[in-house]
C-alpha cells in the first residue's frame, strides 16, 4: 500500500495552508489499482460476503452480557452517543437515535462493494458503567482500536476524483438516499491489513442520513415510507441523467455518466436478497419492513441498470 501513503502525503502537502487552497488539478489523480485501493478494492466475493456481521466478522460482535465502560459523551452531529471501552479494553464509538440502524445497513453494503469501511455492529441491548445512564437506548457500535484518523477528506478535492470507483460512492450513496455529503463525514483512517502491512483508507464514516427522503435543506433518516417514495432515475436524455435526488450537494452530480451508473448498479445487482436482507437483519429491522427497505432497492437498481438499454448499450 505504499503507493496509497505517497498519494496521502502528497495531498496532505496540498492542503497546507501555506500553499493556499488547492484546486482539484493540484491534486495526484489515482490512476492504478494499488493506488486506487486507498478508497476502492474491487471484490471478487460480492456474493458470498456475509453481511450480517460486515467487515469485522462474528469474532468482533459486541458482548450484550458485559458492561461498558463510559469515556466521553458525543454530542456532535444529528444524533448523539458515548465512547465506551469494553471489558477486553477495545474502544468503540457508540450511536444512539434514528441514525444507528440506517448507518449499520449502508455500511455493510459499501464494503460488500467493494468501499472501506469500519466493523459496525447494531446493538439492541446493553449497559453501560460510570455513564449518564445505565441502561442507554439501542446503538450503532463502531470499533476504533484497530484504526488511527488522519483528518477529513473532500468530495470535490482528493486523489480519485473523476475516476469510476469515485463517481460509483457517490451513486452508492444516491441509491440509498444518503443525502448528507459533507466532508465531515469523511476520514481518513490508518490502518494494517491483515498481513500486517501500514494502509490508509479514505472512509465515508457517517453514513446515517439514509434511508429515508432526500430534500432542501434537510431529508429524513430512516423512514421506509420515505424511500419508497424516490426512485434513482429521474430522467435521461441528451445524454445526461437526472437523479431523483433534492438535497445539498447535487454538484457532485454534474459529472456522472449514465456509464457509471450501470457500473455502480451491476456491482449492486451481485448482491443476493439473503444478503440484503441479512444487512437489514442485522440492524434489528422487522420483516415486513426490510422486505419494503429490500424490495425497493432492487428496484432503483433495476432503473440504474436500464440505462444501459435507453443508451443502445453504449456504456
Amino acid at each position: 500500500m505504499r503507493t496509497c501513503g505517497v498519494l496521502l502525503l502528497i495531498t496532505a502537502l496540498a492542503f497546507a495552508p501555506a500553499l493556499g487552497h488547492p484546486t482539484q488539478a493540484s491534486l495526484p489523480a489515482a490512476t492504478t489499482a494499488e493506488s486506487m485501493s486507498c478508497l476502492w478494492v474491487k471484490p471478487a466475493d460480492i456474493s458470498s460476503r456475509n453481511l450480517f456481521y460486515g467487515p469485522g466478522g462474528a469474532g468482533l460482535v459486541p458482548r450484550p452480557d458485559v458492561a461498558y465502560r463510559f469515556q466521553d459523551l458525543d454530542t456532535t452531529g444529528h444524533s448523539g452517543g458515548y465512547d465506551v471501552q469494553d471489558p477486553q479494553g477495545r474502544t468503540w464509538d457508540v450511536k444512539i437515535g434514528d441514525e444507528a440502524q440506517s448507518e449499520t445497513v449502508v455500511s455493510r453494503i459499501l464494503w460488500a462493494i467493494g468501499y472501506h469501511q469500519p466493523a459496525t455492529y447494531y446493538v439492541p441491548r446493553w449497559r453501560m458503567i460510570g455513564g449518564p445512564t445505565a441502561r442507554p437506548e439501542p446503538g450503532r457500535f463502531r470499533f476504533e482500536s484497530d484504526h488511527k484518523k488522519d483528518g477529513e477528506w473532500s468530495w470535490q478535492e482528493n486523489p480519485f476524483v473523476g475516476s469510476v470507483p469515485y463517481r460509483g460512492l457517490v451513486i452508492a450513496n444516491l441509491l440509498l438516499n444518503n443525502w448528507d455529503l459533507a466532508a465531515e463525514n469523511n476520514r481518513i483512517y490508518r490502518v494494517k491489513d491483515a498481513s500486517g502491512r501500514r494502509a490508509t483508507w479514505f472512509v465515508v464514516q457517517d453514513l446515517g442520513a439514509a434511508l429515508g427522503k432526500s430534500r432542501w435543506p434537510l431529508g429524513s433518516r430512516n423512514v421506509i415510507e420515505d424511500f419508497e417514495s424516490q426512485d434513482l432515475v429521474m430522467d435521461f436524455e441528451n445524454g445526461r441523467v437526472t437523479f431523483d435526488f433534492h438535497s445539498r450537494h447535487k454538484e457532485l452530480l454534474k459529472e456522472i455518466t449514465a456509464a457509471d451508473v450501470v457500473w455502480t448498479c451491476r456491482l449492486m445487482a451481485r448482491l443476493t436478497d439473503r444478503q440484503l436482507h441479512d444487512a437489514f437483519r442485522a440492524a434489528g429491522y422487522t420483516r415486513d419492513v426490510r422486505e419494503r427497505f429490500v424490495r425497493k432497492i432492487k428496484q432503483k437498481i433495476r432503473q440504474g441498470l436500464a440505462l444501459e438499454t435507453r443508451t443502445g448499450g453504449a456504456v
